[in-house]
Protein backbone atom coordinates (compact mmCIF):
# COMPACT_ATOMS: atom_id res chain seq x y z
CA UNK A 1 0.00 0.00 0.00
CA UNK A 2 1.15 3.68 -0.95
CA UNK A 3 3.38 5.46 1.95
CA UNK A 4 3.07 2.41 4.59
CA UNK A 5 4.77 3.89 7.63
CA UNK A 6 4.80 3.33 11.09
CA UNK A 7 5.28 5.37 13.91
CA UNK A 8 7.01 4.33 17.32
CA UNK A 9 7.43 5.65 21.21
CA UNK A 10 5.41 8.82 20.16
CA UNK A 11 3.16 10.71 22.62
CA UNK A 12 -0.03 11.68 20.29
CA UNK A 13 -1.10 15.11 21.09
CA UNK A 14 -5.02 15.07 20.44
CA UNK A 15 -5.86 19.58 19.66
CA UNK A 16 -9.60 19.48 21.26
CA UNK A 17 -9.16 17.95 24.37
CA UNK A 18 -5.19 19.53 24.58
CA UNK A 19 -4.48 16.08 26.37
CA UNK A 20 -2.12 12.52 25.16
CA UNK A 21 -4.61 9.52 23.32
CA UNK A 22 -3.92 6.43 25.15
CA UNK A 23 -1.96 4.89 22.49
CA UNK A 24 1.66 5.04 21.96
CA UNK A 25 2.42 4.10 18.08
CA UNK A 26 0.42 4.34 14.44
CA UNK A 27 0.21 2.86 11.58
CA UNK A 28 -0.40 4.58 8.40
CA UNK A 29 -1.10 3.45 4.47
CA UNK A 30 -2.32 4.82 1.13
CA UNK A 31 -1.94 8.51 3.04
CA UNK A 32 -3.99 7.63 5.81
CA UNK A 33 -4.12 6.32 9.70
CA UNK A 34 -4.71 3.08 9.99
CA UNK A 35 -4.72 1.96 13.19
CA UNK A 36 -3.53 3.32 16.39
CA UNK A 37 -2.09 1.40 19.72
CA UNK A 38 1.00 0.27 21.15
CA UNK A 39 4.42 -0.15 20.19
CA UNK A 40 4.02 -4.27 19.44
CA UNK A 41 1.13 -3.73 17.68
CA UNK A 42 1.90 -1.40 15.34
CA UNK A 43 5.40 -2.75 14.51
CA UNK A 44 3.31 -6.62 13.74
CA UNK A 45 1.76 -4.14 11.13
CA UNK A 46 5.09 -3.44 9.08
CA UNK A 47 6.45 -5.37 6.36
CA UNK A 48 9.70 -5.03 4.68
CA UNK A 49 8.68 -1.98 2.67
CA UNK A 50 7.28 -0.31 5.32
CA UNK A 51 9.26 2.94 7.09
CA UNK A 52 9.34 2.36 10.54
CA UNK A 53 10.31 5.18 12.58
CA UNK A 54 11.21 5.26 16.70
CA UNK A 55 10.18 8.99 17.40
CA UNK A 56 12.12 7.93 21.12
CA UNK A 57 9.32 9.96 23.08
CA UNK A 58 9.05 12.75 20.35
CA UNK A 59 5.30 14.35 20.31
CA UNK A 60 3.01 14.02 17.74
CA UNK A 61 0.86 16.49 16.32
CA UNK A 62 -1.94 16.75 13.68
CA UNK A 63 -0.29 18.28 10.51
CA UNK A 64 0.23 21.97 11.09
CA UNK A 65 -1.45 24.10 8.72
CA UNK A 66 -1.15 27.66 7.51
CA UNK A 67 -4.25 29.87 7.06
CA UNK A 68 -3.07 32.43 4.54
CA UNK A 69 0.20 32.36 2.60
CA UNK A 70 1.49 32.82 -0.94
CA UNK A 71 4.12 30.14 -1.35
CA UNK A 72 5.36 31.44 -5.32
CA UNK A 73 4.80 35.21 -5.16
CA UNK A 74 6.51 34.97 -1.71
CA UNK A 75 9.37 32.53 -3.16
CA UNK A 76 10.04 35.51 -5.42
CA UNK A 77 9.40 38.42 -3.59
CA UNK A 78 11.68 37.11 -0.97
CA UNK A 79 14.80 36.53 -3.27
CA UNK A 80 16.09 40.25 -3.62
CA UNK A 81 17.36 42.23 -0.66
CA UNK A 82 15.81 41.58 3.17
CA UNK A 83 14.86 44.95 4.28
CA UNK A 84 12.84 43.61 7.30
CA UNK A 85 15.24 44.59 9.36
CA UNK A 86 15.80 48.27 9.14
CA UNK A 87 14.27 49.78 11.85
CA UNK A 88 14.76 53.75 10.79
CA UNK A 89 15.91 55.66 8.08
CA UNK A 90 19.85 55.55 8.56
CA UNK A 91 19.58 51.51 8.86
CA UNK A 92 17.63 51.44 5.63
CA UNK A 93 20.08 53.83 3.36
CA UNK A 94 22.71 51.59 5.09
CA UNK A 95 21.38 48.54 3.64
CA UNK A 96 20.41 49.68 0.38
CA UNK A 97 24.51 51.55 0.21
CA UNK A 98 25.55 48.28 0.55
CA UNK A 99 23.46 46.50 -2.10
CA UNK A 100 24.34 49.26 -4.52
CA UNK A 101 27.91 48.75 -4.13
CA UNK A 102 27.66 45.47 -5.59
CA UNK A 103 25.42 45.97 -8.28
CA UNK A 104 26.76 46.18 -12.15
CA UNK A 105 25.66 49.31 -13.90
CA UNK A 106 21.98 49.27 -15.08
CA UNK A 107 21.13 46.43 -12.95
CA UNK A 108 17.78 46.49 -10.54
CA UNK A 109 17.54 46.68 -7.06
CA UNK A 110 14.81 44.40 -5.48
CA UNK A 111 14.27 44.95 -1.86
CA UNK A 112 11.36 43.42 0.23
CA UNK A 113 9.82 43.88 3.98
CA UNK A 114 10.53 47.55 4.00
CA UNK A 115 8.43 48.94 7.00
CA UNK A 116 7.17 52.15 6.81
CA UNK A 117 7.84 53.04 10.46
CA UNK A 118 11.54 53.33 9.23
CA UNK A 119 10.36 57.61 7.82
CA UNK A 120 9.50 58.50 11.11
CA UNK A 121 7.44 61.50 10.52
CA UNK A 122 8.69 62.09 7.23
CA UNK A 123 6.12 60.52 4.08
CA UNK A 124 7.50 57.48 2.67
CA UNK A 125 8.75 58.79 -0.43
CA UNK A 126 12.05 57.93 -2.91
CA UNK A 127 13.52 61.44 -2.15
CA UNK A 128 14.13 60.07 1.19
CA UNK A 129 16.75 57.59 -0.43
CA UNK A 130 17.94 59.83 -2.93
CA UNK A 131 21.41 59.66 -1.59
CA UNK A 132 22.04 56.21 -2.42
CA UNK A 133 19.88 55.42 -4.80
CA UNK A 134 20.87 57.96 -7.37
CA UNK A 135 20.62 56.62 -11.06
CA UNK A 136 19.69 53.48 -9.72
CA UNK A 137 16.19 51.68 -10.74
CA UNK A 138 14.82 49.99 -7.75
CA UNK A 139 11.91 48.89 -6.58
CA UNK A 140 11.06 48.21 -2.67
CA UNK A 141 8.16 45.70 -1.80
CA UNK A 142 6.93 47.36 1.65
CA UNK A 143 5.94 44.39 4.10
CA UNK A 144 2.04 44.76 3.59
CA UNK A 145 2.83 43.56 -0.18
CA UNK A 146 0.00 46.25 -1.37
CA UNK A 147 2.48 48.87 -2.18
CA UNK A 148 5.87 49.63 -3.34
CA UNK A 149 8.73 52.58 -3.48
CA UNK A 150 10.21 53.03 -6.69
CA UNK A 151 12.87 55.39 -7.29
CA UNK A 152 13.21 57.98 -9.64
CA UNK A 153 14.96 56.01 -12.21
CA UNK A 154 12.61 53.13 -12.13
CA UNK A 155 9.27 55.15 -12.21
CA UNK A 156 11.84 57.05 -15.59
CA UNK A 157 12.12 53.84 -16.93
CA UNK A 158 8.36 52.75 -16.39
CA UNK A 159 7.38 56.04 -17.79
CA UNK A 160 4.99 56.96 -14.62
CA UNK A 161 5.54 60.68 -14.60
CA UNK A 162 2.00 61.43 -13.32
CA UNK A 163 -1.32 60.12 -11.78
CA UNK A 164 -2.94 57.40 -13.66
CA UNK A 165 -6.34 55.92 -13.15
CA UNK A 166 -7.34 52.55 -12.54
CA UNK A 167 -9.84 50.25 -11.92
CA UNK A 168 -9.10 49.53 -8.19
CA UNK A 169 -10.72 52.03 -6.15
CA UNK A 170 -7.84 52.15 -3.89
CA UNK A 171 -4.54 52.09 -6.33
CA UNK A 172 -2.90 54.99 -6.44
CA UNK A 173 0.46 56.77 -8.02
CA UNK A 174 0.62 58.96 -5.12
CA UNK A 175 2.09 62.43 -6.49
CA UNK A 176 3.26 65.56 -4.38
CA UNK A 177 1.18 68.92 -4.65
CA UNK A 178 2.78 69.55 -8.46
CA UNK A 179 1.45 66.26 -9.83
CA UNK A 180 4.77 64.92 -9.51
CA UNK A 181 5.51 61.34 -8.31
CA UNK A 182 6.50 60.46 -5.36
CA UNK A 183 7.68 57.00 -5.92
CA UNK A 184 4.55 55.37 -3.86
CA UNK A 185 2.68 52.91 -5.45
CA UNK A 186 -0.44 51.66 -3.94
CA UNK A 187 -1.77 48.63 -4.44
CA UNK A 188 -1.30 45.85 -7.50
CA UNK A 189 -2.29 48.29 -10.60
CA UNK A 190 -0.13 50.68 -9.27
CA UNK A 191 2.61 48.50 -8.63
CA UNK A 192 2.17 46.60 -12.18
CA UNK A 193 3.19 49.70 -13.55
CA UNK A 194 6.70 49.14 -12.59
CA UNK A 195 7.24 45.60 -11.97
CA UNK A 196 6.07 45.06 -15.46
CA UNK A 197 9.71 46.80 -16.66
CA UNK A 198 11.96 45.50 -14.16
CA UNK A 199 13.66 42.07 -15.12
CA UNK A 200 12.08 38.91 -13.85
CA UNK A 201 13.88 35.57 -13.42
CA UNK A 202 13.29 32.51 -15.69
CA UNK A 203 10.71 30.31 -15.01
CA UNK A 204 12.96 27.77 -14.31
CA UNK A 205 14.71 29.79 -11.40
CA UNK A 206 10.81 30.97 -10.21
CA UNK A 207 9.94 27.31 -10.05
CA UNK A 208 13.29 26.06 -8.06
CA UNK A 209 12.84 29.32 -5.75
CA UNK A 210 9.17 27.70 -5.22
CA UNK A 211 10.48 24.27 -4.39
CA UNK A 212 13.03 25.46 -2.16
CA UNK A 213 11.05 27.83 -0.53
CA UNK A 214 8.53 24.39 0.22
CA UNK A 215 11.15 22.52 1.20
CA UNK A 216 11.69 25.16 4.10
CA UNK A 217 8.46 25.12 5.04
CA UNK A 218 8.02 21.10 5.64
CA UNK A 219 11.32 21.39 7.87
CA UNK A 220 9.54 24.17 10.10
CA UNK A 221 6.48 21.77 10.79
CA UNK A 222 4.52 22.83 8.17
CA UNK A 223 2.45 20.00 6.04
CA UNK A 224 0.06 22.26 4.48
CA UNK A 225 -1.62 25.63 3.56
CA UNK A 226 -4.03 27.72 2.65
CA UNK A 227 -2.95 29.58 -0.36
CA UNK A 228 -4.47 33.14 -1.12
CA UNK A 229 -3.91 33.30 -4.71
CA UNK A 230 -3.52 31.75 -8.35
CA UNK A 231 -1.27 34.24 -9.77
CA UNK A 232 0.99 33.51 -12.55
CA UNK A 233 1.99 30.01 -13.23
CA UNK A 234 1.17 29.14 -9.39
CA UNK A 235 -0.98 26.11 -11.16
CA UNK A 236 0.96 24.80 -12.94
CA UNK A 237 4.26 25.02 -10.44
CA UNK A 238 1.82 23.07 -8.17
CA UNK A 239 0.85 20.31 -10.81
CA UNK A 240 4.59 19.96 -12.22
CA UNK A 241 6.11 19.90 -8.16
CA UNK A 242 2.90 17.07 -7.35
CA UNK A 243 3.66 14.80 -10.67
CA UNK A 244 7.64 15.23 -9.56
CA UNK A 245 6.95 14.12 -6.04
CA UNK A 246 8.16 16.94 -4.72
CA UNK A 247 4.89 18.95 -3.13
CA UNK A 248 5.82 18.55 0.55
CA UNK A 249 3.04 20.56 1.48
CA UNK A 250 -0.76 19.29 0.79
CA UNK A 251 -2.14 23.24 -0.37
CA UNK A 252 -5.89 24.32 -1.09
CA UNK A 253 -5.69 26.99 -3.26
CA UNK A 254 -8.14 30.11 -3.95
CA UNK A 255 -7.75 32.18 -7.14
CA UNK A 256 -8.77 35.40 -7.22
CA UNK A 257 -11.78 37.71 -8.38
CA UNK A 258 -11.30 41.13 -9.03
CA UNK A 259 -13.36 44.54 -9.40
CA UNK A 260 -14.18 44.29 -13.14
CA UNK A 261 -15.23 40.58 -13.51
CA UNK A 262 -17.60 40.11 -15.59
CA UNK A 263 -20.03 36.95 -16.02
CA UNK A 264 -17.83 34.88 -17.66
CA UNK A 265 -14.91 35.36 -15.03
CA UNK A 266 -17.23 33.88 -12.51
CA UNK A 267 -18.20 31.23 -14.39
CA UNK A 268 -14.35 30.34 -14.86
CA UNK A 269 -13.96 30.36 -11.17
CA UNK A 270 -16.62 28.44 -10.36
CA UNK A 271 -15.61 25.54 -13.22
CA UNK A 272 -12.31 25.25 -11.86
CA UNK A 273 -13.24 24.66 -8.52
CA UNK A 274 -12.03 20.67 -7.51
CA UNK A 275 -9.07 20.84 -10.36
CA UNK A 276 -5.92 19.92 -8.76
CA UNK A 277 -3.67 16.72 -8.44
CA UNK A 278 -2.84 14.63 -5.35
CA UNK A 279 -1.70 17.26 -3.18
CA UNK A 280 -3.12 20.38 -4.05
CA UNK A 281 -6.51 21.47 -5.52
CA UNK A 282 -8.52 24.23 -6.46
CA UNK A 283 -11.17 25.33 -3.77
CA UNK A 284 -12.41 28.97 -3.39
CA UNK A 285 -12.10 31.72 -4.55
CA UNK A 286 -10.17 35.18 -2.81
CA UNK A 287 -11.95 38.81 -3.11
CA UNK A 288 -10.86 42.07 -1.77
CA UNK A 289 -13.11 44.08 -0.14
CA UNK A 290 -9.96 46.88 0.83
CA UNK A 291 -6.34 47.39 1.16
CA UNK A 292 -4.36 48.17 3.93
CA UNK A 293 -4.19 50.80 6.75
CA UNK A 294 -0.93 51.73 6.60
CA UNK A 295 -0.99 52.79 2.89
CA UNK A 296 -4.38 54.77 3.76
CA UNK A 297 -6.38 52.45 1.66
CA UNK A 298 -8.60 49.79 3.91
CA UNK A 299 -12.00 50.45 4.27
CA UNK A 300 -12.83 52.36 7.53
CA UNK A 301 -16.43 53.71 8.58
CA UNK A 302 -14.54 57.05 9.42
CA UNK A 303 -11.59 58.23 7.63
CA UNK A 304 -8.12 57.87 9.31
CA UNK A 305 -6.12 60.72 11.02
CA UNK A 306 -5.13 61.86 7.12
CA UNK A 307 -9.06 61.93 5.86
CA UNK A 308 -7.42 58.21 4.03
CA UNK A 309 -9.01 54.83 4.09
CA UNK A 310 -12.59 55.86 3.16
CA UNK A 311 -13.37 53.24 0.33
CA UNK A 312 -13.94 50.21 -0.59
CA UNK A 313 -11.37 48.15 -3.20
CA UNK A 314 -14.67 47.23 -5.47
CA UNK A 315 -15.64 50.85 -7.00
CA UNK A 316 -19.34 49.12 -6.85
CA UNK A 317 -19.27 47.31 -3.32
CA UNK A 318 -22.66 45.90 -4.50
CA UNK A 319 -20.74 44.07 -7.34
CA UNK A 320 -18.36 42.31 -4.95
CA UNK A 321 -21.88 41.63 -2.99
CA UNK A 322 -22.85 39.80 -6.20
CA UNK A 323 -20.39 38.06 -6.79
CA UNK A 324 -20.30 36.29 -3.32
CA UNK A 325 -23.98 36.09 -4.06
CA UNK A 326 -23.35 33.86 -7.07
CA UNK A 327 -20.21 32.30 -5.84
CA UNK A 328 -22.13 31.38 -2.80
CA UNK A 329 -25.13 29.92 -4.69
CA UNK A 330 -22.58 27.51 -7.18
CA UNK A 331 -21.15 26.15 -3.69
CA UNK A 332 -18.01 27.91 -3.75
CA UNK A 333 -16.62 29.19 -0.33
CA UNK A 334 -15.10 32.98 -0.40
CA UNK A 335 -12.14 34.25 1.26
CA UNK A 336 -12.73 38.47 1.89
CA UNK A 337 -9.50 40.19 2.55
CA UNK A 338 -11.23 42.61 5.08
CA UNK A 339 -9.19 44.54 7.29
CA UNK A 340 -10.86 47.96 8.07
CA UNK A 341 -14.26 47.87 9.75
CA UNK A 342 -16.68 49.22 6.93
CA UNK A 343 -14.99 46.28 4.86
CA UNK A 344 -15.62 43.03 7.61
CA UNK A 345 -18.57 44.40 7.89
CA UNK A 346 -19.67 44.64 4.12
CA UNK A 347 -18.13 41.70 3.61
CA UNK A 348 -20.40 39.71 6.51
CA UNK A 349 -23.51 41.99 5.23
CA UNK A 350 -22.93 39.69 1.56
CA UNK A 351 -22.49 36.58 3.27
CA UNK A 352 -25.52 37.05 5.32
CA UNK A 353 -27.49 37.98 2.25
CA UNK A 354 -25.92 34.80 0.00
CA UNK A 355 -27.37 32.74 3.12
CA UNK A 356 -30.64 33.85 2.61
CA UNK A 357 -30.70 33.51 -0.50
CA UNK A 358 -29.52 29.85 -0.52
CA UNK A 359 -28.67 27.56 2.03
CA UNK A 360 -26.33 25.14 1.48
CA UNK A 361 -23.88 25.01 3.90
CA UNK A 362 -21.35 26.47 2.46
CA UNK A 363 -18.43 28.27 4.95
CA UNK A 364 -17.09 31.39 3.96
CA UNK A 365 -14.20 33.02 5.54
CA UNK A 366 -12.75 36.72 6.33
CA UNK A 367 -8.82 37.39 6.28
CA UNK A 368 -6.81 39.71 8.41
CA UNK A 369 -9.81 41.27 11.08
CA UNK A 370 -7.56 44.00 12.10
CA UNK A 371 -9.62 46.26 14.12
CA UNK A 372 -13.53 45.98 14.11
CA UNK A 373 -16.23 47.34 16.87
CA UNK A 374 -18.02 44.79 19.66
CA UNK A 375 -21.24 44.88 17.54
CA UNK A 376 -19.08 42.80 14.63
CA UNK A 377 -17.71 40.19 16.61
CA UNK A 378 -20.80 37.53 17.61
CA UNK A 379 -21.84 37.91 13.44
CA UNK A 380 -18.89 35.86 12.30
CA UNK A 381 -20.36 32.64 14.92
CA UNK A 382 -23.98 33.43 13.88
CA UNK A 383 -23.31 33.04 10.49
CA UNK A 384 -20.51 30.71 10.22
CA UNK A 385 -17.91 32.56 8.95
CA UNK A 386 -14.37 31.76 9.90
CA UNK A 387 -11.76 34.50 11.08
CA UNK A 388 -8.46 33.88 9.35
CA UNK A 389 -5.86 35.79 11.50
CA UNK A 390 -2.31 36.66 11.41
CA UNK A 391 -0.96 37.74 14.99
CA UNK A 392 2.46 38.40 13.60
CA UNK A 393 1.29 41.36 11.64
CA UNK A 394 -0.01 42.95 14.65
CA UNK A 395 3.63 41.81 16.99
CA UNK A 396 5.97 42.78 14.33
CA UNK A 397 4.65 45.98 12.19
CA UNK A 398 2.46 47.35 15.57
CA UNK A 399 3.63 48.93 18.79
CA UNK A 400 1.83 48.57 22.33
CA UNK A 401 2.61 52.34 22.88
CA UNK A 402 0.49 53.11 19.36
CA UNK A 403 3.78 55.30 18.11
CA UNK A 404 3.61 53.42 15.27
CA UNK A 405 1.48 54.24 12.00
CA UNK A 406 -0.98 51.27 11.83
CA UNK A 407 -1.83 53.08 15.22
CA UNK A 408 -1.53 57.02 14.82
CA UNK A 409 -3.61 56.34 11.41
CA UNK A 410 -6.32 54.37 13.35
CA UNK A 411 -6.11 56.92 16.40
CA UNK A 412 -6.42 55.30 20.42
CA UNK A 413 -10.21 53.95 20.27
CA UNK A 414 -9.38 52.14 16.85
CA UNK A 415 -6.09 50.88 17.74
CA UNK A 416 -7.46 49.89 20.67
CA UNK A 417 -9.09 47.12 18.86
CA UNK A 418 -6.25 45.34 17.65
CA UNK A 419 -6.20 41.83 16.05
CA UNK A 420 -8.85 40.93 18.59
CA UNK A 421 -7.98 36.77 18.10
CA UNK A 422 -9.14 36.45 21.66
CA UNK A 423 -12.96 38.22 21.57
CA UNK A 424 -13.40 36.55 18.03
CA UNK A 425 -12.54 33.07 19.83
CA UNK A 426 -14.93 33.81 22.73
CA UNK A 427 -17.61 35.15 20.58
CA UNK A 428 -17.64 31.63 19.40
CA UNK A 429 -15.99 32.37 16.00
CA UNK A 430 -14.06 29.32 14.36
CA UNK A 431 -9.98 31.23 14.22
CA UNK A 432 -7.70 30.26 12.33
CA UNK A 433 -4.33 31.41 12.13
CA UNK A 434 -1.51 31.87 9.54
CA UNK A 435 1.00 34.02 8.00
CA UNK A 436 0.35 35.86 5.33
CA UNK A 437 3.97 34.86 3.93
CA UNK A 438 5.84 36.70 2.48
CA UNK A 439 3.98 39.30 4.72
CA UNK A 440 5.43 37.95 7.73
CA UNK A 441 7.97 34.79 8.36
CA UNK A 442 6.03 31.67 7.74
CA UNK A 443 7.32 28.98 10.74
CA UNK A 444 4.06 27.92 12.02
CA UNK A 445 5.77 28.07 15.68
CA UNK A 446 6.50 31.21 15.79
CA UNK A 447 2.71 32.11 14.29
CA UNK A 448 1.47 30.58 17.20
CA UNK A 449 3.92 32.23 19.52
CA UNK A 450 3.34 35.63 18.29
CA UNK A 451 -0.29 34.61 19.32
CA UNK A 452 0.03 33.75 22.74
CA UNK A 453 2.67 36.87 23.64
CA UNK A 454 1.81 39.36 21.13
CA UNK A 455 5.28 41.15 21.36
CA UNK A 456 7.71 42.33 18.67
CA UNK A 457 9.53 38.91 17.62
CA UNK A 458 12.91 40.62 17.30
CA UNK A 459 12.55 42.34 21.04
CA UNK A 460 10.50 39.64 23.34
CA UNK A 461 11.37 42.69 26.07
CA UNK A 462 9.27 44.98 24.41
CA UNK A 463 5.75 44.83 26.06
CA UNK A 464 3.14 43.19 24.62
CA UNK A 465 0.10 44.77 22.10
CA UNK A 466 -3.09 44.21 23.41
CA UNK A 467 -2.52 41.90 25.87
CA UNK A 468 -6.07 40.99 26.89
CA UNK A 469 -6.22 39.51 22.77
CA UNK A 470 -3.98 36.91 23.19
CA UNK A 471 -4.57 33.43 22.77
CA UNK A 472 -3.57 30.40 24.97
CA UNK A 473 -1.23 27.46 23.91
CA UNK A 474 -4.14 25.13 22.92
CA UNK A 475 -6.29 27.88 21.18
CA UNK A 476 -2.67 28.38 19.92
CA UNK A 477 -2.77 24.88 17.91
CA UNK A 478 -6.25 24.79 17.50
CA UNK A 479 -5.98 27.76 15.09
CA UNK A 480 -3.17 25.84 12.77
CA UNK A 481 -5.11 22.49 13.48
CA UNK A 482 -8.87 21.44 13.75
CA UNK A 483 -10.12 25.35 13.43
CA UNK A 484 -8.22 25.39 10.02
CA UNK A 485 -9.55 21.65 8.46
CA UNK A 486 -13.16 23.18 9.82
CA UNK A 487 -12.65 26.36 7.06
CA UNK A 488 -11.40 23.96 4.41
CA UNK A 489 -15.00 21.78 5.18
CA UNK A 490 -12.53 18.88 6.31
CA UNK A 491 -13.15 18.45 9.54
CA UNK A 492 -13.77 14.70 9.15
CA UNK A 493 -10.41 13.80 7.61
CA UNK A 494 -8.14 16.54 8.78
CA UNK A 495 -6.66 18.37 12.30
CA UNK A 496 -7.33 15.33 14.17
CA UNK A 497 -5.11 12.04 15.05
CA UNK A 498 -7.39 9.37 14.40
CA UNK A 499 -8.08 6.43 12.33
CA UNK A 500 -9.11 7.08 8.88
CA UNK A 501 -7.90 11.14 9.06
CA UNK A 502 -5.51 11.91 6.79
CA UNK A 503 -1.54 11.02 7.87
CA UNK A 504 0.15 14.35 7.94
CA UNK A 505 1.67 15.23 11.41
CA UNK A 506 4.07 17.23 12.74
CA UNK A 507 6.71 15.90 15.00
CA UNK A 508 8.23 17.99 17.89
CA UNK A 509 10.86 17.21 20.44
CA UNK A 510 8.20 18.54 23.67
CA UNK A 511 4.65 18.94 24.03
CA UNK A 512 4.49 22.40 22.49
CA UNK A 513 1.64 23.17 25.29
CA UNK A 514 4.21 23.18 27.48
CA UNK A 515 6.77 25.02 25.78
CA UNK A 516 6.77 28.93 26.89
CA UNK A 517 5.60 31.37 24.18
CA UNK A 518 8.98 32.73 24.27
CA UNK A 519 10.66 29.61 23.74
CA UNK A 520 8.50 27.64 21.48
CA UNK A 521 10.05 28.99 17.75
CA UNK A 522 13.00 27.20 18.85
CA UNK A 523 11.58 23.82 19.87
CA UNK A 524 12.69 21.50 17.42
CA UNK A 525 10.89 20.38 14.80
CA UNK A 526 11.73 16.50 14.39
CA UNK A 527 9.54 15.01 11.69
CA UNK A 528 7.23 16.48 9.15
CA UNK A 529 4.73 13.51 7.33
CA UNK A 530 2.38 14.77 4.73
CA UNK A 531 -0.04 12.01 3.16
CA UNK A 532 2.38 9.26 4.80
CA UNK A 533 5.25 10.60 3.66
CA UNK A 534 7.94 11.78 5.58
CA UNK A 535 8.63 15.66 3.79
CA UNK A 536 11.65 16.41 6.63
CA UNK A 537 13.79 13.90 9.17
CA UNK A 538 16.08 15.76 11.86
CA UNK A 539 19.74 13.77 11.11
CA UNK A 540 19.03 12.05 14.56
CA UNK A 541 15.46 10.59 14.70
Amino acid sequence: MRNQLVLLSARLLDPVTGGLLPQTALAAGGGRILALGDDREMRALADAGTTVIDLKGAVVTPGLTDGHLHPVSGAELTHGLDLSGCTDLASLREALAREVRGLRPGAWLHGWGLDPNVFGDRPVEAAALSPVLDGVPAMLLLFDAHSLLASERALELAGVDGPRRFGQASAEVVCDAAGRPTGLLLEDAACELVERVAPQPTRAARRFLLAEALRAMAAAGLTGGHVMDANGDSLAFYSELDLDGRLPLRLRVAPWCQPGADAADVRALIELQGTGGRLWRTDGVKLFMDGTIDNGTAWLERPDRDGQSAHAFWPDPDAYTRIIGELHGAGVPTATHAIGDAAVRHALDAVERAQAGVRNGVRHRIEHIETVPDDTLRRFAGLGVAASMQPTHCCDFTRADHTDNWSQRLGEERAGRAWRCRDLLDSGATVVLGSDWPIAPYPPLGVMAGARHRRPSRDLTQPPHGPDQALGALDALRGMTVNAAWAAGEEQEAGRIAVGYRCDLTVLAENLLDVSAADLPGLPVLLTVVDGQPTHRDPGL
